[in-house]
């Protein structure tokens, strides 16, 4: 099975390379691994003292960052070692602040893997909630360095747990421990053989817990708002942005719009713009423009929306009419606000929780949009009653990170 995964993996990196003269993010993926090992020698010293965590994405890194920030105070003199699958993780955070070497993760080659643990030498290993690299782990466990998972969620579907799976089966036993965020993933692995696992929950919940703790001061954010009734609009996609623009050209001039879509190319940026009838400033324009005077400020920028989050009084997180679906709700969540997605959530475990406890509205319709909207905007006690519902979900959801620890700390 290991020369069919080999060859496997040497067909798929010959197809990525012919793909990187065509894509762009085929590209950075292709020439971002070109320069690790050189980067870890550069880094690594033959004296340092390493602790590796691997997130597959941005997603994932946010989701390790408290375990991450928490292994930074509790072992001050090692060095942590970031690895990213995917571009879009590795571009975004290439130059955080809490990892002391952050490359790409060379291709799961039994070459690339011997040599990568032979530069970085680490003491612990993380793997953040899935992505389970089998030459890897394979040469972990033969070196006999401890390995945990993180915030993993495991389902039924998955490989592991169907007929053909032994090969990802035999992957799973060269972790020490899994820490899961649930407890049908501690008896998905239960039913396979595995005790070695805890529920922890899931560390994105001491992550936005966090945020609370620092400055999410934005002065001109607040010199926008002008104490108005503020939507903020976070991660919107085209699908989502038809039926808010439709909203917002028919709403009340009391009412202001933060939008802060994903995708900040300037051609998207122009279109949406060119759909909005009401007064509409930019980001990048916003030096030049007295604030107080626009009814919608579209933030063509990226890494402040979760700051513009606290100066909302309704939130909407798109996404959701798009697969697979409803982006990072936690975030306006922990800041006490109604949250509105689209239809399409029940891959996200929290979400699915802040409907059913209608805390978060799902719509599929125009019109349920507006009733939405609306409803909230006008009836203040509904408004407060499901921020609260939302904000009390996440404090009562933190505590991970402390579970993680607590079982390292014994052993």
């Amino acid at each position: 099975m290991y020369f069919l995964y080999h060859l496997i993996l040497l067909l798929a990196a010959a197809t990525v390379k012919i793909l990187a003269f065509f894509s762009p993010k085929m590209k950075l993926f292709v020439d971002g691994r070109k320069t690790v090992f050189c980067s870890l020698s550069e880094k690594i010293h033959p004296n340092d003292k390493t602790i590796w965590f691997h997130a597959a994405s941005l997603g994932e890194y946010e989701q390790g960052l408290p375990v991450m920030e928490k292994i930074k105070t509790e072992y001050p003199n090692h060095k942590i070692v970031l690895t990213f699958f995917s571009p879009s993780g590795y571009e975004v955070r290439k130059n955080n602040t809490v990892a002391d070497v952050t490359v790409y993760l060379p291709l799961d080659t039994a070459y690339n893997a011997k040599k990568f643990v032979q530069l970085v030498k680490p003491e612990l290993v993380f793997f953040i909630k899935y992505e389970f690299w089998p030459n890897y782990l394979k040469v972990l466990q033969k070196a006999g360095i401890k390995t945990y998972l993180i915030s993993g969620i495991f389902r039924e579907k998955q490989a592991f747990f169907k007929w053909y799976g032994g090969f990802y089966r035999k992957a799973l036993k060269t972790f020490d421990y899994f820490f899961v965020q649930n407890e049908s993933s501690k008896k998905l692995l239960q039913s396979i053989g595995y005790q070695n696992v805890k529920i922890s929950g899931d560390t994105r919940f001491d992550r936005v817990v966090a945020i609370l703790e620092r400055d999410n001061t934005l002065d001109f954010i607040e010199a926008f708002k002008n104490q108005k009734t503020t939507i903020v609009i976070g991660s919107s996609w085209p699908k989502d942005e038809s039926l808010l623009v439709n909203f917002i050209n028919q709403s009340n001039d009391d009412v202001k719009f933060i939008i802060a879509p994903h995708n900040i190319k300037t051609e998207q940026i122009s279109n949406l713009r060119s759909q909005l009838s009401k007064s509409t400033v930019l980001f990048s324009e916003k030096a030049y423009k007295n604030l107080t005077e626009y009814q919608v400020f579209i933030i063509d920028t990226i890494g402040i929306l979760t700051k513009i989050y606290s100066y909302a009084d309704i939130a909407y997180v798109g996404g959701g009419f798009g697969h697979p679906g409803v982006h990072n709700i936690l975030e306006p969540a922990t800041f006490g606000l109604p949250i509105v997605i689209g239809p399409n959530y029940s891959h996200f475990a929290e979400a699915t929780a802040l409907v059913n406890m209608e805390g978060c509205i799902s719509v599929t319709t125009q019109e349920q949009l507006n009733d939405a909207f609306n409803n909230l905007i006008m009836n203040t006690d509904i408004r407060h009653e499901k921020g609260h519902i939302c904000e009390t979900f996440v404090q009562m959801n933190k505590g991970a990170t402390a579970v993680i620890f607590n079982h390292l700390c014994n052993k």
